[in-house]
């Protein structure tokens, strides 16, 4: 006969959960002997450890319950459907581990292949840190939201890669970030810049420049991304307006609003 302790010990469970499975009905208290203590037989070990491995599957008590007084037959149906679970949520929990990895990989984060292979030429192109961290971020959203784009898009930021005034555009965004709203070499790179759009708006089209077709509300989402992480490109945005060119993740041309003929009214007074 074993004591309440000697039972916990050998079923590995605590004295305490010994108790709870007594208070849930799951396993009998035996009557105390004549010196006061609860003698457990050799079988409670064998009934614990039943009662403590389908607790440990995620077996809810009441369910424990029914499946201690199932017959054979009953019983491996219910643990052959409990190995199934457990099965779903393993493979469920691999993929989670998939994605952690990911969170170590950087770049990997959501971002495909192609992506990935995008931001690592910019890189080796020289371009700011900041800048593909911000291209990075900008891809993210893209991807979860319209990945099936991805390969038209991506086909056109490799096309465009390869000119090297895009690269001087990148390059000169990066200078971009190391000013202040007042200094004024922000003006002078935000005239490199418009120039830049502007050329290669007109010898490839403005599409060439404005690629990226997303709904403006999803954009506005995008551009406020850009903003809370690099604050210097806001003032730089405001600056491309006043040279012909507007958004960030949607760069569109600004088109000059026709000025209406100004005209003095006629008078019909004489003179005196």
């Amino acid at each position: 006969m074993l004591t309440i302790g000697e039972l916990a010990s050998y079923a590995g469970v605590t004295v305490r959960a010994v108790r709870h499975y007594h208070a849930k009905g799951l396993l009998p208290e035996p009557e105390r002997d004549h010196a006061g203590y609860r003698r457990y037989p050799a079988g409670a070990v064998i009934e614990l450890i039943r009662i403590r491995t389908l607790a440990e599957a995620g077996v809810p008590l009441a369910r424990v319950r029914e499946l201690l007084r199932a017959d054979a037959k009953e019983f491996a149906a219910a643990v052959a459907d409990i190995d199934a679970r457990l099965r779903a949520e393993i493979r469920q929990r691999q993929r989670h581990r998939e994605r952690i990895a990911h969170l170590a990989a950087g770049d990997n984060l959501a971002l495909p292949p192609e992506v990935v292979g995008f931001l690592d030429r910019l890189r080796a192109l020289g371009v700011d840190e900041r800048i593909v961290q911000v291209e990075r971020d900008g891809w993210i959203p893209l991807v979860a939201h319209s990945p099936e784009r991805v390969p038209e898009w991506i086909a056109r930021k490799r096309e465009q890669i390869a000119d090297p005034r895009v690269t001087d555009f990148y390059l000169t965004l990066g200078e971009a970030l190391d000013r202040t709203d007042d200094d004024p070499r922000l003006a002078e790179l935000a005239d490199r810049l418009a120039g830049y759009l502007t050329r290669m708006a007109d010898e490839q089209g403005e599409d060439y420049v404005a690629d990226v077709d997303v709904e403006p509300p999803f954009a506005k989402l995008m551009d406020t991304l850009v903003f809370d992480t690099t604050p210097p490109a806001r003032r730089l945005v405001e600056l491309l307006a006043r040279r012909g060119w507007t958004g960030w993740t949607r760069l569109e041309r600004v088109r000059p609003t026709p000025r209406r003929p100004h005209c003095t009214p006629h008078s019909d007074a004489h003179d005196i």
